[in-house]
Order: C-alpha cells, then sequence, then structure tokens
C-alpha cells in the first residue's frame, strides 16, 4: 500500500497512497451509527472515487461525539467492506495523552493499518508537551503514524522543529497539514522523510508543487475521482491539465465549505443517494437553504446529481 517516487531530485516515501478520504460517519435520524452505511460508502469511496485509502473518525467522521466502542465497530465494518484494497487509517487523536494511547491500541487490536493523531486541542499545550505526546502516542503500537496539524480547530500549530524532531521516529511517517504554511512546510520536507499530505483541499495542486505526496480529502467524497486524475496528470508532467481540473473543482470547494465540512458533505452524500444520514449535536443538519446553495454549486461544478 506505500510507494515511492522522485519529487524535487529526492526520493519521497508514498506511506498510504496518495489519494485519501477523510470519511463521514453515516447515522440515522435518531443519531445512531448506520454500520451497514458506512461499509457501502466505504465501497463507493474505493472503487468509484479511487480513493487509495480512507481515514476513520477523524473530525470529519464526528470524532468528538462517538464512543470508543463505536470507534472501534466502525473501524471494523470498513476494514471488512474494504480492508483489503484500502489503507485504513485509524483517527485516535484526543487532548488526553492517555486516552489516545489507548484509543491507539484499540484500534491496532482492531486491524488497523495506520493511525491518524491530532494536535491536542483546547488545552493548548506548549511544544514540549506537543513532542511527548505524539511519542508516547507513537510508542503506544506498532502502527505507523500520520500527524494532524490544524491549528485552526486545535489552537496550537506543530512547530517546524517539533515536527523535525518528530520525524526522527521510525513509526511517525506522515503529516496530513491543515496549517497551509507551504515554507514551513518544504522546510520540514527538506529536513525529514515525513511525507506532507494536503489536508485542505483547495491547495492540494499547490502542496504537490513543493514536495507533498498526495492528499486527505473531504470534497473526495463526492469529486474523488477528478481530484486523483489531477495527481495522476501533475505527476506525470501535464501540469497545465492539473491546473484545469483544479480549476473545475473550484465551484465544489466554494460549496462544501460554505458551512462545517460534515455538514455539507453529508448532505451533498444525500443528494446522491449515498449513506451519509445526519449529524450529531451540537453540529446542526443543512437548512432547505444550504441544500439549495449546495446543489447549485455542486451542479456548477460538473457533479452530476440526480
Amino acid at each position: 500500500m506505500s510507494e515511492t517516487d522522485t519529487l524535487a531530485g529526492r526520493q519521497a516515501i508514498v506511506p498510504f497512497g496518495r489519494a485519501l478520504t477523510a470519511m463521514v460517519t453515516p447515522m440515522n435520524s435518531a443519531g445512531a451509527i448506520d454500520y451497514d452505511g458506512a461499509a457501502r460508502l466505504a465501497e463507493y469511496l474505493v472503487t468509484d472515487m479511487r480513493n487509495d485509502g480512507l481515514v476513520i473518525s477523524g473530525t470529519t467522521g464526528e470524532s468528538p461525539t462517538t464512543s470508543d466502542a463505536e470507534k472501534t465497530r466502525l473501524l471494523a465494518a470498513v476494514l471488512e467492506a474494504v480492508g483489503d484494497r484500502a489503507t485504513i487509517v485509524a483517527g485516535v487523536g484526543t487532548n488526553d495523552t492517555a486516552h489516545t494511547c489507548e484509543l491507539a491500541r484499540q484500534a491496532e487490536a482492531a486491524g488497523a493499518h495506520a493511525l491518524l493523531v491530532v494536535t491536542p486541542y483546547y488545552n493548548k499545550p506548549p511544544q514540549s508537551g506537543l513532542l511527548a505526546h505524539f511519542l508516547k502516542a507513537a510508542d503506544a503500537t506498532g502502527l505507523p503514524v500520520m500527524l494532524y496539524d490544524i491549528p485552526g480547530r486545535t489552537g496550537t500549530p506543530i512547530a517546524t522543529e517539533t515536527l523535525v524532531r518528530l520525524g526522527q521516529h521510525p513509526r511517525i511517517v506522515a503529516v496530513k497539514d491543515a496549517k497551509g504554511d507551504l515554507l514551513a512546510g518544504s522546510w520540514v520536507m527538506a529536513r525529514t522523510d515525513l511525507a506532507f499530505y494536503s489536508g485542505d483541499d483547495p491547495v492540494n495542486l499547490p502542496w504537490l508543487s513543493v514536495g507533498a505526496v498526495g492528499y486527505v480529502s473531504v470534497h473526495a467524497h463526492v469529486i474523488g475521482d477528478r481530484l486523483h486524475e489531477m495527481i495522476d496528470a501533475y505527476l506525470a508532467g501535464r501540469v497545465e491539465e492539473a491546473l484545469a481540473i483544479h480549476r473545475t473543482a473550484l465551484p465544489v470547494y466554494t460549496g462544501m465549505t460554505r458551512t462545517q465540512g460534515v455538514i455539507t458533505t453529508k448532505a451533498a452524500l444525500t443528494m446522491l443517494g449515498l449513506p451519509g444520514g445526519f449529524v450529531r449535536p451540537p453540529l446542526a443538519d443543512a437548512t432547505l437553504a444550504e441544500i439549495e446553495q449546495l446543489r447549485a454549486d455542486l451542479t456548477a461544478g460538473g457533479v452530476k446529481l440526480p
């Protein structure tokens, strides 16, 4: 499930494939997880949307409001559906180091292929605390780890020097970047073997240009096949084609970020007749007006709706 290539004159490790979706967790109107729907959605994302991997129980999967037991059962359902054809990355990050390590061990026991560990949120630890947190999480299992740097949600960026030090750990192999600092990321890639994945779809293409290996996407729920074509074009040297594909996706990016991404993603999946369903409080489902605006945006972006 991993590969290597040469980017910008150096060998880049591609540990989890290039195209991954941060998958929503389908739920019914009562807020219960639809595990059969999750399996069907995973099948669609891998087969139709050409995903190399799926991130389960990330923020888009509503991990703050799902229980540990639900996370394990969800992971098992997705692994059974597509685990032989895609890298399944389990989101295990919390703002409690002990709980994060426990979730990591739980995911390993359930058969996860890798872990996503987000920066601890709300309590805003210093860089020394981040370093210790991530190292303990990486030591908790034998699984490879992708760090998730998203200061807009967590309140704390992972500093360049901290990432360089973390990159020395043999199981910390990748970064999902939603910080958007291409210069800082470039320095980390120049000084470590960490594989960078774009965590913000509108800058997927710019990240590729400075050495990122792929993306962890939300919009790939509906245009994953197109995003995969963009990566293929870019890596084949067809940069103008990649740029053209990027521009066709702009209305989709706009439409699905008008409100919280999981809200619009579930609304879009419902339009497509796919499992998604409802969100759990404190999130709120899309309004009729938001749904109609989203429909217009998706149509403008070339998404074929029933």
